[in-house]
């Protein structure tokens, strides 16, 4: 069953460019939500998980954080992005 992925960022943040080079070497489409550019995102962020560390990937509206972390999740779950 597909789950709902969504990747909470900003541009700059070393961490996250590590997360989006990954994703776009796999060729893995998922929501991206750029914190810098979205209030909506940053408040939901905040909101949530107290924090606006990024990168932050919400799996079904559960969030992670920590790039390596997300890397390999998304590395052992390809099957169920898209």
């Amino acid at each position: 069953m597909k789950k709902n992925i969504e990747l909470f960022y900003y541009n700059g943040c070393p961490f996250c460019m590590r997360v989006l080079s990954f994703l776009k070497s796999e060729n893995l489409k998922i929501e991206l939500r750029n914190i810098q550019e979205d209030p909506k995102s940053l408040e939901r962020l905040v909101n949530d998980t107290g924090r606006r560390t990024v990168p932050c990937l919400y799996i079904d509206n559960v969030p992670m954080f920590e790039s390596a972390d997300i890397i390999s999740w998304l590395s052992q779950n390809k099957n169920l992005i898209g």
